[in-house]
């Protein structure tokens, strides 16, 4: 499974940046720290079932493309925000827009919120389980339904092909 090594260089990764050293010593403190964490949080860490090496793989390789969509999101959302600060435009229409879960996995619905939280002009303010739904504030939700359409599109084109799907869509 290549999902444990990846984590594992992630892991030394992460650990070598902290400490601003790439010497040996540090890279192996790095697994051996990441092999411990992953061993006590396994059950928090690692989805249940465990993607196939080539979903993984698939995901990684897609990650940058993924990377670059959120870079223009907030380049898009800085935009928006700065036109009203200045007063380009009015500050017409802030307002909360329900956005449904729709098929994203837990998973994929922590990424839909992180992307729209870091997203200026839009952050995510709750997920109502009762009606499987995310309540999201967006600085112009005059057009909620364009709100909408926008986060399944990001959905569709980019946090599918990143994080695995949930089981039942495995089987389309």
């Amino acid at each position: 499974m290549i999902l444990i090594p990846l984590f594992l260089a992630l892991g030394a990764a992460t650990y070598a940046l902290t400490v601003a050293s790439f010497a040996w010593e540090d890279l192996v403190f790095g697994v051996v720290l990441t092999a411990v964490l992953l061993a006590i949080f396994h059950n928090v860490v690692l989805p249940k079932p465990l993607p196939s090496s080539a979903r993984v793989l698939k995901g990684v390789l897609f990650f940058p493309i993924f990377v670059l969509a959120e870079i223009r999101e907030v380049f898009t959302g800085t935009w928006l925000v700065a036109t009203r600060v200045v007063g380009i435009h009015p500050l017409d229409h802030p307002g909360i827009v329900r956005i449904p879960i729709g098929e994203r996995s837990p998973v994929s619905s922590g990424m839909a919120g992180f992307v729209i939280t870091v997203t200026p002009g839009t952050f995510l303010i709750d997920v109502d389980e009762e009606t499987n739904e995310m309540l999201v504030h967006a600085i112009d939700a005059s057009d909620p339904e364009a709100v909408r359409d926008h986060y399944q599109w990001l959905f569709e084109n980019f946090e599918r092909r990143v994080v695995p799907p949930l089981p039942e869509e495995a089987s389309r």
